[in-house]
């Protein structure tokens, strides 16, 4: 009779976790349907890093290596390497983001998050408050770096053009005051 009663006790059990598993997944879905923008902008970020890093290292290479008269020539077709690989690497990358997203924040959601909590967060994101405070976002950022760039860009300068000498010593290159003349040299 005790192990009966025991059998019952844990199927109610087991019942009732399942029961409140289906409210808690719907919540995390909420959740991850809201967050799913910032989901995407994270996807889109990923994706393009690569193409930023290349096109960063490009600059310099072109200045030296590219004749002035094909510069602005080379520049536009790289821009528009740049922008096919960002046209087909950003929608597949986005995809896999939102599908990944349940089985990874969707899990830490719902592992570090009661119901009650997951709605208290559902509630905060979705108040005319947070987002009017997120689309802010954009422009407060834009505001903050360009009051921080005017006001270290003096600072900052000389230690860039320093860790440049420096790497490139390193490198056995040239100082950067020596390679300016020689590209303008092959002009």
């Amino acid at each position: 009779m005790k192990k009966i009663l025991v059998a019952a006790m844990l199927i109610a059990g087991s019942v009732a976790h399942a029961q409140s598993s289906a409210t808690k997944q719907e919540l995390v879905a909420k959740v991850l349907q809201l967050q799913q923008p910032a989901i995407e902008l994270v996807a889109r970020a990923m994706a393009e890093q690569p193409a930023q890093i290349l096109v960063q290292r490009a600059g310099p290479v072109l200045q030296q290596r590219i004749p002035p008269d094909k510069r602005q020539a080379v520049a536009q077709e790289i821009q528009a390497d740049v922008k096919r690989y960002v046209d087909e690497t950003v929608p597949m990358v986005r995809e896999r983001a939102v599908a990944l997203a349940p089985s990874t924040i969707g899990v830490l959601l719902d592992e570090r998050f009661t119901e009650d909590e997951l709605r208290q967060l559902i509630a905060i994101i979705e108040s005319p408050v947070n987002r009017k405070f997120q689309s802010l976002g954009g422009e407060m950022q834009k505001s903050l770096t360009s009051k921080l760039v005017a006001e270290t860009k003096a600072l900052i300068e000389p230690k860039v053009r320093a860790l440049d000498r420096a790497v490139g010593q390193r490198l056995g290159l040239p100082s950067p005051g020596a390679r300016a003349p020689a590209g303008a040299a092959s002009q």
